[in-house]
């Protein structure tokens, strides 16, 4: 009953928050808790990466993203005209078009694909599998996380199921559907190489399941799905030397996604904590050089004057072990902990400053947008 209801009439099972939202929440479906499968059990007819696809594909869109190009200021000069061609007083700026994925993720037509597909856009059209396009409008980015959540109007939309992220491992299989070079939805399977990747210069919040299925250009916002078609990751980026596939991309986890697209739907932006330090790395060295009694840690190598690090007593050479009760081994940890603080919350740091172990309380900033580049 509960799911017929959030089904057809959501609006029954309750309000809209706490009267912050700009918009309502969208209707997210969990996938339920797989049965367990019999020991080394095969896929068969009609199951296994069929019945995923099937489940999972009609959900993922095609995304074309388009703007104006810039004229040139001197187009209208005679003397240019004469060099590079007369294009006439009249001639339109060139458009720019780009090609990316996207997954619709509740049935108001709330859609997931990556800031990178979106970014500059000045119209979106989304083409759905049944042949039905509409133009989308965007509901906010999260450029720190590669993310973005559009909206689109229309009715009967097919919808993915969230899977949990937390139970995937090393070798799972997985299938990435996209629509790479524009050659239309394409389904390919692969494993999970690894998960947690971190340090890749992709974007600022940085967590990637790495995948062997073939990814490539187009397949960016794309859904990456378990073998019951619950939606796992939105890909986002692959390592190539030569633009094409060679079987190392990188997807979001769709916890993350599922988080920045509450935020982005109920305040229009993500909001993260902030302390006002630069850090970087413990190393062996610096550890020798100053006889720590700690080999793990995130060491501040600045503080911004008047941030909310300088107020709560942080100095340059501190390396930060703790913030509240998570432990801090490197700047991924750190930044992953600010930013799950609340701003104008309170925090526990504990630090090792020299010989000296010791906790200071800082009152958490919000994490300044990044600039536009």
């Amino acid at each position: 009953m509960l799911f017929v209801l959030a089904t057809l009439k959501p609006e029954w099972l309750g309000g809209r928050g706490d009267g912050r939202a700009m918009l309502p929440l969208p209707t997210l479906t969990s996938a339920p808790a797989p049965a367990p499968a019999a020991s080394g059990a095969l896929p068969g007819p009609g199951t296994g990466y069929g019945l995923a696809a099937r489940r999972a594909a009609p959900a993922v869109v095609s995304i074309v993203a388009s703007k104006q190009v810039a004229q040139n200021p001197h187009a209208n000069d005679p003397a240019f005209r004469f060099f590079f061609g007369d294009r006439g007083p009249q001639a339109q700026a060139p458009t720019q078009t780009g090609l990316g994925s996207g997954v619709i993720v509740s049935p108001e037509g709330y859609l997931l694909t990556n800031h990178h597909v979106v970014a500059g856009a000045d119209e979106i059209e989304v083409r759905l599998t049944d042949g039905r396009q509409s133009v989308a409008r965007v509901i906010g980015t999260d450029p720190e996380t590669d993310l973005a959540v559009l909206k689109i109007d229309l009715s009967g939309l097919p919808v993915v199921s969230f899977g949990d992220v937390r139970a995937l491992q090393v070798g799972d299989i997985v299938l990435a559907i996209g629509n790479p070079f524009n050659v239309g939805q394409t389904v390919t399977a692969g494993i999970v190489s690894a998960l947690g990747r971190t340090r890749l210069g992709l974007s600022t919040y940085e967590n990637f399941i790495q995948t062997d299925a073939a990814i490539n250009p187009g397949n960016s916002g794309g859904a990456l799905v378990d073998t019951q078609g619950h939606l796992v990751g939105i890909n986002t980026a692959i390592f190539s030397r030569t633009g094409g596939s060679l079987g190392i991309g990188f997807a979001i986890p769709v916890d993350t996604a599922r988080q920045v697209l509450e935020a982005l739907v109920r305040d229009g932006e993500v909001a993260r904590g902030w302390l006002g330090v630069e850090q970087r790395d413990l190393t062996a060295e610096f550890v020798e050089s100053f006889k720590l009694p700690v080999t793990q840690g995130a060491l501040i190598t600045g503080v911004l004057q008047g941030g909310p690090a300088s107020a709560g007593g942080l100095k340059p050479g501190d390396v930060v072990l703790r913030i509240g009760d998570t432990p801090v081994a490197n700047t991924t940890d750190l930044l992953s902990a600010v930013a799950a603080l609340k701003p104008k919350s309170t925090a526990a740091i504990q630090v090792q400053r020299g010989a000296q172990t010791l906790t200071v309380s800082v009152t958490v900033g919000q994490r300044p947008k990044p600039e536009q580049r």
